[in-house]
């Protein structure tokens, strides 16, 4: 299972970061705010958070998909 990491940002220093499934499944966004001059709306945060909780979810999301994929050892006689 491919899970990719996408960067958006169109106007610098804020932007997001989109998870993507390679089998369809709703991406999940991260969304960050950079610039000083803005406050941060619910849901967003500073850049470098964003991209560590999307790696995390990346990584999570990833085991558990392997982990459905794989054969069960017990049932097997």
């Amino acid at each position: 299972m491919i899970v990719r990491i996408i960067k958006h940002e169109t106007v610098p220093g804020t932007g997001s970061y989109e998870v993507r499934f390679a089998d369809g499944r709703r991406s999940r966004y991260f969304y960050f705010d950079d610039l000083p001059s803005r406050r941060l709306r619910p849901g967003q945060m500073p850049r470098e958070q964003a991209l560590d909780w999307a790696k995390m979810f990346a990584r999570i999301m990833r085991s558990n998909i392997e982990g459905w994929h794989e054969p069960s050892g017990s049932s097997a006689r």
